[in-house]
């Protein structure tokens, strides 16, 4: 039997990406996203690609895997289009949700708001029951309030319900029970137990993380639901295995994506960080003689990945590998579930510019979408955006975009006319107004990749930028320029490399038990952490067989800090676990709270707050496919001049436009160098390399860009 073709598959605001390896060759598609149902969007990019027959006679016999970051559960938190959902707690603790932490994001604004919180006054339920901070029963749960619950669930008619009961991290005894008789009453309401979503103390964290997979959990699992029956009628002969991307860069089958949907809320931005750290691992090894400038001789992935989309950017650094943290926020309320570190600003190719009460420039938050899009998509879009702004310069190419496929076709005169109006409000040209939205971009995302660098003790200048998405390259130059990045990587297929990166996770299940314990004694006595280990062992391992994995490879981390502290930081814990193991963790702290915050207290005592255990199982990976370099093949030094179709002005300062060669990517060859300015079109993107920046192509097809003179 054949292998199956493997896709992955990525819904953005504005585009769904995706990724086909099949007979170890690698194809793209993009096709609109469609907000409404982004299955209708998937199963017509599947036809496109030919993987989906139109006859029922003629439905091909190759299985599917499917791998597929949505933004279902991230739209419903971004829009509050949740379920209708209601919060049972103990007695007394109704108002957590409201309460929160009483921080200040803004701390000078008198007037401070608050998003709305995602249960109804009316919807938050309390029951009498107390454990105390050991798990021990100190107020049986009141049983006999359960029917009287159950008729306000039913009046309300809620579609979710969150039970949160104190300490129910030490002992789920109270919420398993009444979970089983609310059940019992209720056999079609979605439950989420904290018990089993967030497992660990802090009140208000564990209830809004619980809250979110329950408020998400009713439209994940019928979207997953109503994808799956309808890629099984659509290929009767052969239904497609479909997983779903988490958030910490892992996959999980539909059954735990569909019951624990808070942890594939952050997906997509996920799997652009796999897919980049892939892709820049496999770099690391190419040929280093048609390059001008040395790799890293230990083969090391310093990367800070740049994901530029329609509606936001996503950006994150790698020193050496993918981080991971468990202090996420959405729509500003936290979201304790491990994901990949990550940085989030509103600032994309459809983010519109405005002149505020000020009179100065503004770019973002709010987007254009996908409908009705920038003003050049010809939706009936007629505000400003920076994609219009990049159109107006002549970055992009109007008649080519998206290859020229009549998907998308661009109309610079809309592009000019909305420039043109913004222009007026500031004086300013069409080209002057669109070069100032360019650079007030560019500064968003700058203090962004400066908010994960610079303020965490790292410099910028000794990691490689990696720029993706369907506007990254546009912009990757100047912001390496600010930030005194030297040098770009750039993929063969930067505009879908988040579905690349689908099929480039393993497949993982993640599990947390709270300890609160003193890291020394800890060490002196490791039996009680060897025990929780092998309790989260059970767990992860029974995730893993329903996904038919049998080997599996298993780390550990463990949250820690200093005693007095409020929060934590998380480092590596060896396996199996014993004292030693203690002792490393405890020095690995010490390090990594100098490296974050400049200074360590090695005679402070440490306090182990929360264990995780991550199982994993690398699955089938594509490669980025290596060209085989013949004799005659162009040297490092040769210039792509055979792959220049046009040339046109390019606005890259307010005085004047310069004539800038244009490439074709797919006609550059390994070994060709160019120099800038340049433009390079390809189907999914536009590169910019800006003057003062060289470019050269990697037998992988990778596209180097290096500053060769200071601007």
């Amino acid at each position: 039997m054949n292998d199956p073709v493997l896709v992955g598959i990525d819904v953005g605001g504005t585009f769904t990406d995706f990724v086909v390896w099949d007979a170890q060759q690698l194809r793209v598609h993009k096709a609109p996203t469609t907000p409404d149902d982004q299955s209708i969007a998937i199963i017509q990019g599947l036809r496109d690609l030919g993987l989906l027959a139109d006859r029922v006679d003629a439905v091909p016999q190759r299985s599917l895997a499917i791998v597929h970051g949505m933004t279902v559960a991230t739209n419903a938190l971004l829009e509050r289009r949740g379920a209708h959902t209601a919060l049972l707690t103990t007695a007394g603790f109704a108002d957590v949700l409201v309460i929160g932490r009483q921080n200040r994001p803004q701390l000078y604004r008198l007037q401070q708001e608050r998003p709305a919180v995602l249960v109804a006054d009316q919807n938050r339920l309390e029951i009498s029951e107390r454990l105390d901070q050991h798990g021990a029963v100190v107020t049986p749960l009141d049983e006999a309030a359960i029917p009287a619950l159950v008729e306000q669930l039913r009046a309300a008619a809620v579609e979710s319900l969150a039970i949160v009961l104190l300490f129910s991290y030490r002992n789920p005894l109270h919420e398993q029970r009444a979970a089983a008789l609310l059940h019992a009453a209720l056999p079609d309401l979605p439950l989420s137990l904290s018990c089993d979503i967030l497992p660990e103390y802090r009140e208000f964290e564990r209830t809004a993380t619980t809250v979110i997979n329950a408020y998400v959990q009713p439209l994940v699992a019928r979207y997953l639901a109503r994808l799956e029956r309808t890629l099984a009628l659509e290929m009767a002969a052969s239904a497609p295995s479909i997983r779903i991307m988490q958030s910490n860069g892992g996959v999980i089958g539909l059954q735990q994506a569909s019951t624990q949907a808070a942890r594939v809320v952050l997906s997509g931005p996920a799997g652009g960080v796999v897919g980049a750290f892939a892709v820049a691992t496999q770099a690391m090894h190419v040929d280093a003689s048609l390059l001008p400038f040395s790799l890293p001789k230990d083969n090391s992935v310093n990367l800070i990945t740049f994901d530029m989309g329609g509606t936001s950017t996503d950006v994150a650094l790698c020193p050496g590998r993918i981080p991971t943290t468990a202090e996420s926020t959405i729509t500003d309320l936290p979201l304790r579930l491990p994901v990949i570190d990550i940085h989030t600003v509103g600032a994309g190719g459809g983010s519109i510019a405005f002149v505020d009460a000020g009179g100065a420039l503004q770019v973002g938050p709010h987007s254009a979408g996908a409908l009705p899009g920038p003003a050049c998509y010809g939706r009936g879009g007629n505000l400003p955006t920076v994609t219009d702004a990049n159109l107006v310069l002549g970055r992009l190419d109007a008649a080519g975009f998206l290859g020229g496929h009549g998907q998308v076709t661009l109309d610079e005169a809309a592009a000019r006319r909305a420039l043109q109006c913004l222009g007026d409000a500031l004086h300013l040209s069409p080209q002057a107004a669109a070069l100032g939205v360019v650079r007030v971009a560019n500064a968003t995302m700058e203090r962004a990749l400066r908010r994960v660098s610079v303020e965490r003790g790292y410099d910028p200048r000794a990691f490689v930028l990696l720029p993706f998405g369907g506007a990254g390259p546009l912009h990757s130059c100047d912001l390496a320029e600010s930030l005194g990045v030297t040098h770009i990587l750039c993929p063969p297929n930067p505009g879908v490399l988040s579905a690349y990166g689908m099929l480039m996770a393993d497949v993982t299940s993640e599990a947390s038990h709270a300890l609160l314990a003193d890291a020394d004694a800890l060490a002196h006595a490791p039996a009680a952490l060897s025990a929780s280990i092998a309790a989260l062992d059970e767990k992860v391992t029974a995730v893993l067989q329903r996904e038919a994995v049998t080997k599996m490879a298993k780390a550990a981390e463990i949250d820690m800090r200093y005693q007095g502290q409020s929060y934590e930081l998380t480092v590596p814990l060896a396996l199996p676990v014993d004292g030693l193991a203690v002792t490393q963790a405890v020095a690995a702290f010490h390090a990594a709270h100098a490296q974050r915050y400049g200074y360590a207290m090695p005679q402070a005592r440490v306090e182990a707050v929360t264990v995780r255990l991550r199982a994993s199982s690398p699955g089938a990976k594509p490669r980025l496919p290596s060209q085989a370099l013949p004799s005659q093949a162009p040297q490092p030094a040769v210039h792509a001049t055979d792959a220049i179709t046009c040339t046109k002005l390019v606005w890259f300062d307010a005085a004047r436009a310069t004539a800038t060669p244009c490439y074709q990517r797919t006609l550059l060859q390994p070994g060709h160098r160019f120099d800038g300015p340049a433009i390079v079109f390809q189907y999914d993107t536009t590169v910019v390399v800006t003057p003062g920046w060289s470019s050269v192509v990697d037998e992988m097809r990778n596209l180097w860009i290096w500053r060769t003179i200071r601007v």
